[in-house]
């Protein structure tokens, strides 16, 4: 069986929850604060969340547990087959993580844990999530899902980056991220009934 690393209030955690649910996979769920502590670091070298444990190895990163995952059990497809769609897939993810999300957690201390952030910070937040979005829009399908035509890896990164990313637009500049942004909103709202992610929802409030 595998064993899942982390707390269920990180979105990548309920990321890789979400992909071993719907996989139909085994697991267990072993509550692991993110530490610098040796033990941590064995499963995880920079002490991030989530990681998993297969068989006494260890792996982190949600994108390679995601690849990991998809060769272990194929069915459902979330990384297509063909290389250059799997690739666009990919590409979708990426930008989604790095050039939104990412750029949103340098608030996030302010949004949610009572931190401070500068004024110079916030506008060179700001600036790079317009930017990021932009990016978006010009590879973001949503018609229905966010790579085109089927589910995929690249839909279950919309819902968790864009829930944490939106959470902390809203508190740090009091605007909507994805105001004028149809296709994201879509798939948002699709996912959000999809059973996998409805169920680690569920299971979070709980």
């Amino acid at each position: 069986m595998i064993q899942l690393y982390g707390l269920r209030m990180s979105n990548y955690y309920s990321l890789t929850k979400a992909l071993l649910i719907e996989k139909g996979l085994a697991f267990e769920e072993v509550k692991a604060p993110p530490t610098q502590e040796e033990d941590n670091l064995v499963r995880s070298p920079m002490g991030r969340m989530p990681s998993i444990e297969v068989d006494g190895r260890y792996l982190s990163e949600t994108l390679a547990i995601a690849a990991y995952l998809e060769r272990l059990q194929p069915e459902p497809v979330l990384i297509p087959s063909d290389p250059f769609a799997a690739g666009k897939v990919i590409e979708l993810a990426c930008h989604i993580k790095l050039d939104v999300e990412l750029v949103a957690r340098r608030c996030l201390g302010a949004a949610f844990f009572g931190q401070t952030v500068s004024d110079e910070i916030k506008a060179a937040t700001d600036a790079d999530l317009d930017k990021g979005m932009k990016a978006l829009d010009r590879i973001f399908v949503g018609t229905p899902y966010a790579a085109g035509s089927e589910l995929s890896l690249a839909d279950f990164y919309t819902y968790f980056s864009f829930g944490l990313a939106s959470g902390v637009t809203q508190k740090i500049f009091n605007r909507d991220l994805l105001e004028g942004h149809d296709s994201i909103k879509a798939v948002m709202a699709r996912m959000a009934t999809h059973p996998s992610v409805a169920r680690v929802e569920a299971e979070k409030a709980g």
